[in-house]
């Protein structure tokens, strides 16, 4: 059987369904929690959420910025949050949104998909917006160590709507960022098995005011916008139709305002909603 990442996100989606709980220690959020605004704080907020989240999800993305924003100890916090959810054996998204070109791509890909390293995550959010081909060092270092990456693809935000949604030649740049990346899976990616570059597409997007379509090979989609964003468990077939088996619906706030005492019950809640979506 293959340990390839797409693969590992197939099995984690059959076994534990879509849901997965962002890690997203905002200011408010560490006040309600009764937790300090510091490293201190958001790392035993990160420490929690995985906690919570071990046994009822396959899959929890750190939102890196949240960290970052305390220098070199949020870091530190952070590589704790990354090794616990690790140690779990939950999958770990590192929403970092990278990009760049060259070397320096290549640096940002060593330091988050590099086994051993200490922000060590299974997969990394990327920006393709510098040209899809400035990301190869990314993939090609994530399929060497059994690793994946989510290319921003169709995201939710109105800013995004004018660039992602402008067209040349009938196709939208959303849909050429998927072409090309989807050509890369094809060229290494086992028949009947899922890529291991996924994309991020929001919860909200209309699929077909942003020009994009069902595409192949099968890789993963992860879909930020359930819950607080405003799309609810129902809505992912509805949204998504023949792709919805590979979305990987991301919640934060939804779930993290239950408080550290009420997280628990909080997924269980929403796994059951999934749940029940999922069957129709």
């Amino acid at each position: 059987m293959s340990h390839s990442f797409g693969e590992r996100v197939r099995a984690a989606l059959a076994s534990s369904g879509p849901l997965c709980v962002g890690i997203d220690p905002h200011a408010a959020l560490l006040d309600a929690w009764g937790l300090s605004q510091d490293a201190a704080g958001v790392r035993e907020f990160g420490l929690r959420t995985v906690d919570a989240s071990a046994g009822r999800i396959g899959i929890v993305k750190p939102q890196v910025s949240f960290f970052e924003r305390f220098g070199s100890a949020g870091f530190a916090a952070l590589e704790d949050v990354l090794a616990a959810a690790r140690a779990a054996e939950l999958i770990v998204i590192a929403d970092a949104k990278r990009g760049d070109i060259g070397t320096t791509m290549d640096a940002y890909a060593a330091a988050w998909l590099t086994p051993g390293s200490p922000l060590e995550a299974d997969a990394l959010t990327v920006s393709p917006y510098l040209g899809v081909g400035a990301l190869d060092g990314v993939f090609d270092l994530a399929r060497a160590n059994g690793k994946g990456a989510f290319v921003l693809a169709a995201t939710s935000n109105q800013e995004a709507e004018r660039l992602q949604r402008s067209s040349d030649d009938g196709h939208t740049v959303s849909a050429r960022v998927i072409a090309e990346v989807s050509a890369r899976n094809a060229a290494v990616t086992p028949e009947g098995e899922w890529g291991s570059i996924g994309f991020v597409i929001g919860a909200t997007v209309d699929w077909t005011d942003a020009g994009i379509a069902p595409f192949a090979p099968a890789a993963p989609i992860l879909a930020p916008g359930f819950g607080a964003q405003g799309a609810e468990p129902a809505d992912l077939t509805a949204r998504f139709g023949a792709m919805s088996a590979h979305v990987i619906a991301s919640e934060s706030r939804s779930i993290l305002s239950a408080g550290p005492d009420e997280i628990a019950s909080a997924i269980d809640a929403r796994v059951a909603h999934y749940q029940e979506a999922v069957r129709g």
